[in-house]
Parts: C-alpha cells; structure tokens; sequence
C-alpha cells in the first residue's frame, strides 16, 4: 500500500504532500475500495497509523480548501465579474479561515475594488 510506504520512508514534509497529492488525484476510491482502505490503515501498527492519518487529513484539508476557493471564485464572478489572474493568484494563496471569511465579506461588495481592498487588509 502506498500510504505504508510514505509513512515509512521518513520523507521532508514537502515530498509527502508532492506525493500523496499525486496518489489522490489519480486514485479515486469507491465506497467498497474506502472499505478496503480503512481496514488495511487499522492493520498497521500504531505509529504508522498516525503518520498515515496526518496524509490523509491534509489530503481532506487540501480538497476542501480547493472546493471553498472555487466556489468563492464563482460567486466573485457574478458579483463583481471577471477576476484578473492576479488577484486569482492572490486567492489562492489564502487559508481556509481567510477563504471562509472571504466567503461572507464578498456578500457586500459591488466592484473589483472591494475584493483588492479586503485582499490588502488580509
């Protein structure tokens, strides 16, 4: 299983994210494969559990951080129009808590300058 060997090969932080970012992309489970899944992860001994757990949890992070930025892109689209690839990239670059609150302040603006100035204070 590839989760087994990510958990022991010891790797930096930023490989393990280049890697299972690659698996999760590539590998969607099924609800029977899920299944599989989680009784192989409660099969291994208990560090490794954790490690793998914390891959999984980023992964769950990840998706959800990248299903929040999408659907704020989205709504800013029909708010205030077109996003210029600069600001998309400034958007990107948020957290989850910054996204979520980005999420209810976008609700009053009306113009691109709205968003530019809520980015600055951020």
């Amino acid at each position: 299983m590839s989760l087994r060997l990510l958990a022991t090969l010891q790797l930096d932080p930023a490989r393990i994210q280049l890697i299972s970012g690659f698996i999760d992309t590539y590998l969607r489970l099924n609800a029977q494969e899920e299944e599989i899944f989680q009784t192989e992860i409660a099969q291994f001994e208990p560090t490794q559990q954790e490690i793998v757990m914390q891959i999984v949890t980023s992964w769950m992070e990840e998706g959800i951080q990248q299903g929040e930025l999408k659907i704020i892109q989205r709504l800013l689209t029909k708010r205030i129009g077109v996003i210029t690839a600069e600001l998309q990239e400034q958007l990107r670059g948020l957290s989850l808590t910054q996204l979520e609150d980005l999420a209810e302040a976008l609700l009053d603006f009306s113009t691109e300058a709205d968003l530019v100035a809520w980015l600055q204070q951020q």
